[in-house]
C-alpha cells in the first residue's frame, strides 16, 4: 500500500500556547543570563528554537556557542511547563476532528515536522492531549535550520514503514511561509493555514498547493490531502 506521509507543524497550526511559550522565552532568558528582553526584535514565528536562541543571545551580545543555547533552552522548557497550564491555550479550530478521522487510516502516516526541540514538542502537545496522534517527528535537535528537517522525516518515515515517500506523498501543514518553503526545499506538497500570525492571503502569496483560514472544514481538507 502506497502511503502518504502527513508532517504537522505544532505553534499556529496544531495548537496556540496563549502565550506560553514566549512568557517560558523570556523567563528562561531572564534566569539564565539576568537579561529582560521582550522579543520585539527577534522573529519567532516559523523559527526554530535553537535559532531563536541565536537571534536572542546575538542580539544582547552574547555568544552563541552550544553550552550557551543548551543552557537557556533547558530553562525555556522548564518555565514552559509551568507557563502551559495558566495560558489558556487551546487546540486550533478542526484538529481533534481531524486527527481522529486520519489516524486509523492505514494509508496515513501522521508526524511533526516542527521549530520546536523534540521536549519542547512533547511538553505542549501533551498538554493538549494529542501527542499520541504522531508516530514521530523532525524536530529542531535534528538541525536548526527549518528546510533541512524535511529529509529527517522522510528517513524516519522509511525507517518506521519501508518503502519509499517520494515527494508527492509528502505533505507539509504549517502556518507560516517558513512551512511553505520548507516544503519547497524537499519537493513536497503544502497546506497553508490562517490560524497563526500570517492572513490567507500572505500565505498565499508564497503559493502553497492549498490554504484554508483553518482546518474546521473536515471534508474539504481531507479532500485538499487526497488530491
Amino acid at each position: 500500500m502506497e502511503k502518504t506521509l502527513l508532517l504537522f507543524d505544532i505553534d499556529g497550526t496544531l495548537i496556540t500556547s496563549g502565550g506560553a511559550g514566549e512568557r517560558a522565552l523570556r523567563a528562561g532568558f531572564l534566569e539564565r543570563f539576568g537579561i529582560e528582553d521582550d522579543l520585539q526584535n527577534v522573529e519567532i514565528a516559523g523559527r526554530t528554537d535553537p535559532g531563536i536562541a541565536r537571534a536572542m543571545l546575538r542580539a544582547h551580545g552574547l555568544r552563541d556557542t552550544p553550552e550557551n543555547i543548551t543552557a537557556f533552552i533547558d530553562a525555556y522548557l522548564a518555565h514552559l511547563v509551568a507557563e502551559l497550564p495558566h495560558a489558556g491555550g487551546r487546540l486550533l479550530p478542526g484538529i481533534p476532528a481531524l486527527l481522529a478521522a486520519l489516524k486509523p487510516r492505514p494509508e496515513v502516516v501522521l508526524a511533526l515536522l516542527t521549530g520546536n526541540v523534540e521536549r519542547g514538542a512533547e511538553i505542549k502537545l501533551t498538554h493538549f492531549g494529542v501527542w499520541h496522534f504522531f508516530e514521530f517527528g523532525a524536530y529542531a535537535d535534528d538541525h536548526h535550520d527549518r528546510n533541512e528537517l524535511g529529509p529527517f522525516a522522510r528517513r524516519r518515515a522509511i525507517e518506521k514503514h519501508g518503502g519509499e515517500f517520494p515527494p508527492e506523498r509528502i505533505v507539509i501543514l504549517g502556518d507560516t511561509p517558513h512551512d511553505i518553503a520548507c516544503a519547497r526545499a524537499i519537493g513536497a506538497k503544502v497546506i497553508a493555514i490562517a490560524t497563526g500570525k500570517f492572513t490567507r492571503a500572505e500565505l498565499e502569496a508564497h503559493r502553497p498547493d492549498d490554504a484554508f483560514d483553518d482546518l474546521a472544514d473536515l471534508p474539504a481538507v481531507l479532500r485538499a490531502l487526497a488530491t
